[in-house]
């Protein structure tokens, strides 16, 4: 795929979606963290369904952290892994109380140390909570999910085998960087949330289907 095509796409996703977000709902960058934490491996209905419920009982570290691991899992319980998540979400409040002052810290290193943090939890609270494009060695960075993994390879944007090689390759084949960079993990995952689904693609209303360079395209 070329550059002109690249351009192309995201001057539609963004005509489209100019002021796209995560469908998490959140009012702190703690929530979203818990918020996203809890999203691996489960639905974001679900995992709203559930914080609509812990959030306005419990929505910092010491009040989450006073819960205990049983109190967090009669409210998550509905989502997937919830034993372990419970667990996590319980020694992830300690570490913020115990070692950041009860704060997120803005730091890919510190945030990946919380217990059931990985890059992709950490590159979407940079991103969405505080606004990054790039990390604190001065990368660009994009959080990549299974969503936008399936998009980015079934369309042609950028090839990858990994979740890790996916995510350089969109950060190296996406032009304009300061234009695009910052709410393209989201125009990537609602389009694969919602059009190139992962079973049947819907690509008789899709609005990149000129550009898209998939095979085997459905009506």
């Amino acid at each position: 795929m070329n550059q002109q095509k690249r351009i192309e796409m995201l001057t539609r996703w963004r005509d489209a979606n100019p002021h796209p977000t995560t469908e998490l709902n959140f009012t702190s960058p703690f929530e979203l963290l818990i918020a996203v934490l809890l999203s691996a491996q489960a639905t974001d209905v679900s995992v709203n369904k559930a914080m609509a419920k812990m959030f306005p009982v419990a929505n910092t570290p010491e009040s989450v952290y006073a819960l205990g691991i049983d109190g967090v899992k009669e409210f998550i319980k509905t989502i997937g892994l919830f034993n372990t998540k419970a667990v996590n979400v319980i020694k992830t409040c300690k570490m913020l109380i115990d070692q950041h002052n009860s704060e997120i810290p803005e730091n890919r290193a510190a945030l990946e140390a919380l217990p059931g943090v990985g890059r992709k939890t950490a590159n979407v609270v940079l991103n969405t909570a505080f606004g990054w494009l790039k990390d604190n060695e001065g990368r660009y960075f994009i959080a990549v999910d299974t969503h936008i993994q399936r998009v980015a390879n079934r369309t042609g944007y950028a090839k990858g085998k990994t979740v890790e090689e996916t995510e350089q390759a969109i950060i190296k084949n996406t032009p304009n960087k300061t234009e695009f960079m910052y709410d393209l993990h989201h125009w990537l995952i609602l389009h694969g949330r919602y059009t190139c689904i992962a079973r049947k693609p819907r690509c008789g209303s899709c609005i990149i289907e000129d550009l898209c360079e998939f095979k085997d395209k459905t009506e």
